[in-house]
């Protein structure tokens, strides 16, 4: 997916060679000998990935094969917690492969990737259709309930029973076989539609000679773009991608509008262009095996099939929740519309969807004399970093301690020891802030380590986070907008959610619904805002002074700003997604455009707003596991909401009883029964809309 590093890091990946006894020399087939057993990643080669993912495929065969072939009667310990333990070996190679290839990829690792990837793919489902195995899992299943077990442990048998029903356990030999090669066209091709995605991502550029061109841009975003340029041996022009924080800047500023639109339709065209980068087919292939494989497995639709096992559990539900948002959000864009229009027709412009960021800028600018630029100052990397570790803090009482004796896969990664209030440990968090042509896109947390309990001692996760905020510049420290700020939060959220998820068992620690997953990370957005958390953080970097108050006022007043615009936009994206995936039948050479327009025109989308994610670039719901789950972010808009409406309504953000609450029933036992049941733990009441509506200012 990446380009080629010909120097595959000045820190991070060793050059190793493996040698002759791989056992031995092979560091992934080691206990890692680190602090902490982090992975070390200047010892690693990529030459190590293969023979360490056939080494690990092959032990975790033998740990089946022992579940399997024992003549003991099967037991929660001989047949559930043995298949709890197992496969230790090839989840850890697995996740340190994830977290390289998505941080510092190449050609090589994208290479290893394709040829691993149906191994893989055929190896899970050779254990998830093991006749023999279900055989056992499905006795003790049955007699659950007279084993003299505790709740978690039932729990845990009934995950394991329906997690393998639903990967066809329960099929027939040549209905599983052909569920095995749906598995395994679907995993190449989603690999495919990520690097015609990458690439035509990475071959647009917009490489502006004249400083002219500049007109409307602040400084900052010129001097970044210039130093973009340099890197890529253009000296003295200014260089824009379509990556967000190279695009989005561009949009907000330039008042060059046949540059704007160059931009945005490179951006909005991605994947379906005359190349060989294009998806239609892609999508085409994928849409149709995931409609064969929900039907094989029992359902009318692939969107009934994965939703079943989510709180909303129908698409019914889902479509409901997103309508009851899609109707005021579209009525208020219109009324956007209306004044944006009244700014642009007095540059004679008729609103497009490249000009909605420009003159919704001005508009801001106008209506509350805000520049985001002047509060940059205030948001340095350091500085909202030090926010949310704050944050934390108040909230848990844990504390991160920045460490120096930890291997890193760049020399940009910054690591941290989490602990508990009493000083304990609780983990490691990596903080990987700036782009490289070798990062994937976008903001996002991942474990390479998630938390487990062997059966005598806790083994503590290992956290990432990683963004592509925009780099320090000259003798500036990296400063972000406010919108980047949340998103630092937002990733922190998940983080804290790795950190605390606690249990004995893989299938319930941690292991929440999908549309409950961005609850911890959407409620820690709002902590972002606050006027009392904003002085903490909101420092300037050169004189150390507060960000005024009447700067920090103004982050409350825009909140429900463009709101119209910035739901419609969202809500679309999730109902393309969802129109996609309840479709039931298959159908060859579907026209992925006219698809789209005729669903868009379906909900009424005006035109000067596109959904935030076309179709041929949703990487959500192609690659990334929220096929007709995109809707989940909304889903998790109302729990968020909801839940710090419970601090806000208790007048105390930081409540004590409430954060334990929160920590105990949803980060820490969040698996420990059906998401709706936790949440009930913690609030005492399900969910209201209204608090989300008011946040959105749909409603007073």
């Amino acid at each position: 997916m990446k380009k080629k590093i010909l120097m595959m890091m000045c820190a991070g990946i060793g050059l190793v060679s493996c040698g002759g006894n791989e056992q031995k020399e092979n560091p992934l087939l080691q206990e890692f000998n680190t602090p902490f057993q982090t992975p070390p990643f200047n010892e690693i080669e990529l030459t190590n990935f293969k023979p360490a993912f056939e080494k690990a495929i092959s032990e975790n065969t033998k740990e089946i094969n022992a579940i399997v072939s024992t003549k003991e009667a099967p037991t929660f310990e001989n047949t559930i917690v043995a298949l709890n333990n197992s496969g230790k070996m090839l989840d850890r190679i697995e996740r340190v492969f994830s977290t390289l290839k998505a941080n510092m990829s190449n050609d090589e690792l994208m290479d290893i990737s394709k040829e691993i990837t149906p191994i893989l793919t055929s190896h899970y489902d050779n254990i998830s259709m093991n006749d023999e195995l279900f055989g056992r899992i499905k006795t003790v299943y049955d007699n659950r309930n007279d084993l003299n077990l505790d709740a978690l442990s039932i729990r845990t048998i009934e995950k394991y029973y329906n997690s393998y029903k639903r990967k066809g356990a329960g099929l027939n030999s040549e209905q599983k076989e052909e569920l095995k090669k749906l598995n395994s066209k679907l995993a190449m091709l989603s690999l495919t539609f990520g690097e015609n995605l990458l690439k035509d991502t990475k071959a647009y550029k917009l490489i502006i000679e004249n400083e002219e061109d500049l007109e409307g841009l602040p400084e900052s975003v010129c001097k970044s773009s210039a130093e973009d340029a340099k890197s890529a041996d253009l000296d003295g022009k200014w260089l824009f991608t379509v990556d967000k924080p190279s695009m989005l800047p561009f949009l907000q500023y330039s008042s060059k509008r046949e540059l704007r639109k160059d931009i945005y339709n490179a951006y909005y065209n991605r994947g379906i262009n005359d190349n060989n980068n294009n998806n239609t087919q892609a999508v085409n292939e994928i849409i149709n095996l995931n409609i064969r494989k929900a039907n094989l497995l029992g359902f009318n639709s692939y969107a009934s099939y994965l939703i079943d096992n989510n709180m909303a559990k129908t698409p019914e539900k889902v479509y409901e929740l997103m309508l009851e948002l899609w109707r005021p959000a579209l009525k208020q864009a219109k009324k956007e519309l209306i004044d944006l229009q009244k700014l642009a027709s007095k540059d004679n412009v008729t609103i497009e969807a490249w000009d909605w960021w420009y003159y919704a800028e001005k508009l801001r600018s106008e209506k509350y004399n805000f520049d985001e630029e002047e509060m940059r100052p205030y948001l340095s990397v350091d500085n909202v970093r030090d926010g949310m570790f704050y944050v934390a803090n108040k909230l848990y009482g844990i504390t991160l301690e920045r460490r120096s004796d930890i291997q890193t896969y760049h020399e940009d990664v910054e690591t941290y020891e989490v602990k508990e209030s009493d000083g304990s440990h609780l983990g490691i968090l990596y903080l990987d802030y700036f782009p490289r042509e070798s990062k994937e896109g976008g903001a996002w947390c991942e474990e390479i380590r998630p938390y487990d309990w062997n059966g005598e001692d806790e083994i503590f996760p290992l956290v990432t986070i990683t963004g592509n905020f925009s780099k320090p510049v000259g003798d500036k420290p990296a400063l972000l907008s406010f919108d980047d700020t949340e998103t630092m939060f937002h990733e922190f959220g998940h983080a804290l959610h790795s950190l605390f998820s606690r249990g004995k068992y893989s299938k319930v620690c941690g292991t929440i619904p999908l549309d409950m997953v961005e609850l911890p990370s959407q409620v820690m957005e709002n902590w972002a805002s606050e006027p009392e958390v904003m002085k903490v953080y909101a420092l300037n970097y050169k004189t150390g002074e507060v960000m005024p108050d009447d700067m920090i006022a103004k982050i409350g007043e825009i909140t429900k700003f463009n709101q119209g615009w910035a739901t419609t936009e969202h809500v679309a994206a999730a109902l393309l997604d969802m129109d996609w995936y309840t479709r039931e039948k298959a159908e060859e050479n579907i026209d992925v455009l006219a698809f789209e327009k005729s669903c868009m025109e379906k909900y009424g989308l005006i035109k000067e707003i596109n959904p935030r994610y076309r179709t041929t670039f949703f990487k959500h719901i192609f690659c990334d596991g929220y096929s007709a789950g995109y809707y989940v972010y909304t889903w998790a808009a109302l729990l968020d909401s909801d839940a710090f409406s419970a601090f806000k309504e208790s007048g105390d953000i930081f409540n004590p009883e409430i954060a334990k609450k929160f920590r105990k029933n949803v980060l820490s036992e969040g698996g420990y029964d059906e998401g709706m049941v936790q949440y009930l733990k913690f609030r005492g009441e399900e969910p209201s809309v209204k608090p989300l509506m008011r946040k959105r200012g749909f409603i007073k």
